[in-house]
């Protein structure tokens, strides 16, 4: 963050990173397969250290095995266990996973509730897969998933000098309108992942050079 900008001038640099980040990646989004609310809160957990690639090819056994939360808040962990082991902390995983559904299934009908308070109340979900599930599956701009790619970019963009991911988001919200926040986040992962990588950032190719503090001394931030 250059001492010398305003937050009126931060906010419209922040405003042209938007727009040339959602004209690069037109149509960026989440990369974990869904088709309901339900599915997105348990790829989303299983998610955790884990790559979206890995998550999709196992989701769609788990899915069929469990199609909703009745199902998975009647299963036996052993056999949850097996079907998401190649993700990675899978016991733990099994045990939110299971503990979700049936906190579901309890407390909301069978139903994934759709607020914020609600949400981090249910084992295995917290902010930030919380904001996930009301951005991507209920359309709730609610607050800004900051994960390790997001954390990244907003220091070296100079859009945030913190170093936690609850404060990062509280200087993200307070640059970039409401109705961006879900859509920031996919585009900051997106160039994160093709652009501004951790150990190699290609600040020759990146769309955002002149506005980022960071490219002028090698993308280092």
């Amino acid at each position: 963050m250059r001492p010398e900008e305003s937050q009126e001038r931060r906010r419209r640099r922040a405003a042209e990173i938007y727009r040339r980040l959602e004209k690069e990646y037109p149509g960026a989004r989440t990369a974990l397969r869904h088709s309901n609310p339900f599915e997105l809160a348990v790829a989303t957990i299983l998610s955790a250290q884990c790559t979206d690639e890995r998550v999709n090819e196992v989701t769609p056994r788990l899915f069929a095995r469990f199609p909703d939360a009745g199902a998975l808040a009647e299963a036996s962990l052993p056999e949850v266990e097996s079907l998401i082991h190649s993700t990675g902390f899978f016991r733990s995983k099994a045990r939110n996973l299971v503990a979700m559904a049936r906190a579901v299934v309890e407390e909301h009908g069978g139903e994934l509730p759709s607020t914020m308070e609600e949400l981090v109340r249910l084992p295995g979900i917290g902010r930030k897969t919380a904001n996930v599930i009301l951005g991507n599956a209920f359309g709730v701009d609610e607050g800004v998933v900051v994960d390790t790619h997001v954390q990244r970019l907003a220091r070296r963009l100079g859009l945030s000098r913190a170093s936690t991911p609850e404060k990062i988001e509280r200087d993200l919200m307070e640059l970039f309108p409401r109705e961006q926040w879900t859509t920031l986040a996919h585009l900051l992962i997106f160039h994160g992942r093709r652009v501004c990588r951790a150990r190699k950032p290609n600040c020759r190719r990146c769309t955002l050079a002149g506005l980022c503090p960071s490219a002028e001394t090698g993308g280092e931030g």
